[in-house]
């Protein structure tokens, strides 16, 4: 394989980076934190079309300043041909960094396990066997990677949290990522949040037996919360705290924030508060808002 030809005086590319580990180690959330930041992003790329896409990228006229690229054991044969596309990138002279992702083998087989989606390696056998394989194939690049994170332990809300502050030191200005997470207390509160609310005190659904199998966000439930009037009491409150609050650790330099609203089975008061919020910051353009509702799914 020869080595990639670019033109790097004239490239308008500053950031190249190759993303590549286990599945299921949290590469797709990866890619959505480059994408938030402005990187033009490509998934499941061969490492042929990736030799490609850099020449692309390096052209004069490209407008593409940054980039990531996701290419793992789902590009089948493809995939062999990396570690050497890696070692002829660096050989060129171009700017990239190769971030690898993996977990402990528990850690993928209990996420495989609640996705229930196969392992590419082993569509038709155990997930054990295809991390196995997995790991001979992954080693090389894991070798070349300039960053490893281990994920074990790592929500997506932590992961991309991790990212921000850590690996995109030019992303755009003035925005802030901004996750709003329901939970239930019952089942253990949410790791590492910056601001938690506890919501315990507003009227439970659960005793309800019409509304108990319903969730926040069903508008009965919402209006069951808001009898008295207490959520509008509650908002008039909370909405000026945070729309102080959200701008102070924008300025502070901060990437990601996480609010936790928590109730006692994570079903009704707090995913009704937090689709209120996200829904609420997420009119405007100064915050990039996700909504996530850890224990919804759950047994009523």
């Amino acid at each position: 394989m020869g080595v990639v030809a670019v033109n790097t005086e004239a490239s308008a590319l500053i950031d190249l980076v190759i993303i590549t580990g286990f599945s299921g180690a949290g590469k797709s959330t990866a890619m959505a934190a480059f994408e938030d930041e402005g990187y033009f992003c490509v998934d499941n790329l061969p490492s042929e079309m990736i030799r490609s896409l850099v020449d692309l990228f390096m052209h004069a006229g490209s407008k593409v300043a940054r980039a990531a690229v996701v290419s793992d054991v789902r590009g089948g044969s493809y995939f062999a041909g990396l570690a050497a596309m890696l070692d002829d990138l660096r050989a060129s002279g171009v700017k990239h960094r190769v971030l690898f992702f993996e977990a402990s083998e528990q850690t993928l087989q209990t996420r495989y396990k609640e996705t229930r989606r196969r392992h590419p390696l082993a569509p038709s056998g155990s997930v054990s066997d295809g991390i196995a394989r997995e790991r001979e194939l992954l080693a090389p690049l894991r070798d070349r990677a300039d960053v490893v994170i281990d994920t074990g332990g790592l929500t997506a809300a932590m992961l991309r949290r991790k990212l921000a502050d850590e690996l995109l030191p030019t992303r755009t200005p003035g925005r802030l990522a901004v996750t709003f997470e329901s939970f239930g207390f019952k089942y253990g509160p949410v790791r590492d949040p910056d601001l938690m609310l506890d919501v315990r005190f507003l009227p439970n659904p659960h005793y309800e037996p019409e509304l108990r199998p319903l969730t926040g966000t069903d508008s009965s439930v919402v209006a069951f919360i808001d009898r008295d009037g207490e959520l509008d009491a509650f908002y008039e409150r909370l909405h000026p705290l945070l729309d102080y609050l959200l701008p102070q650790y924008l300025a502070e330099g901060k990437a990601h924030l996480v609010v936790a609203i928590g109730c006692t089975g994570g079903r009704h008061r707090s995913v009704a508060i937090a689709e209120h919020l996200a829904e609420r910051y997420a009119s405007g353009t100064e915050f990039l808002v996700e909504v996530s509702h850890r224990d919804v799914a759950r047994p009523a």
